[in-house]
């Protein structure tokens, strides 16, 4: 899962990616209406978490060029008004959520992996196949009963795969859906990832190259 964090404070704009990567999500931040007007226009994101008084463009602006382009990106506002009025007038722009700051963590977290959840088809919480079940709520992972001991990224590969239901994945695919921004499109990151989680999930062997594909489960 991709996110975009658009907030001028950087500081709370790095402590939100921060909690959001640790919860498994690959996470861009940006500080300004225009910036995250052009990393939305490069990356195909799940959620943008969208503080409302962005400088240079107005997040309100953000949020209604996203919604005239017809993106399926789903918007989280953020901001600093709590009242009735402000919460209404942000939905009414295209906002799918709507949180206050101050705000606790981990009803950010829910809130982003629900909208996620809304967001392109719907991919049921549990995922199930040849013996791995994945829990994306409770972010948990077994092969027949035995505990994977899962980095976050590997989860999130491992989820993608499982999502693809038995079809190839690109590792272009992969680095856009599981990396940030920042990854290096020509480094070994996907590769050697994949071979970390072939290795957790022992034998017999179940995820196979394709062969100018990507790879499948």
């Amino acid at each position: 899962m991709r996110v975009l964090v658009a907030e001028d404070e950087e500081i709370l704009a790095e402590l939100v990616a921060t909690g959001l990567r640790r919860a498994g999500f690959a996470v861009d931040t940006v500080y300004s209406g225009d910036a995250a007007l052009a990393y939305l226009g490069l990356h195909d994101y799940d959620v943008v978490v969208l503080d409302r008084d962005l400088p240079r463009v107005h997040g309100d602006d953000v949020a209604r060029r996203l919604v005239a382009t017809g993106s399926r990106t789903k918007i989280l506002m953020l901001t600093a008004s709590g009242t009735m009025e402000d919460r209404v007038e942000g939905l009414d722009l295209g906002a799918d959520d709507y949180v206050t700051k101050p705000f606790e963590f981990p009803e950010l977290v829910s809130r982003v992996r629900a909208l996620r959840r809304r967001s392109a088809r719907p991919v049921p919480p549990q995922l199930e196949r040849h013996g791995i079940r994945l829990d994306s709520v409770r972010r948990a992972a077994t092969r027949d009963g035995r505990d994977l001991d899962l980095s976050p990224k590997e989860f999130t590969v491992l989820q993608l795969l499982l999502e693809a239901d038995g079809a190839a994945v690109s590792a272009e695919e992969l680095l856009e859906r599981a990396w940030d921004a920042n990854a290096d499109p020509f480094t070994g990151a996907v590769r050697v990832c994949m071979s970390k989680l072939r290795a957790k999930l022992g034998e017999p062997a179940l995820i196979r190259t394709v062969q100018g594909v990507g790879y499948a489960l």
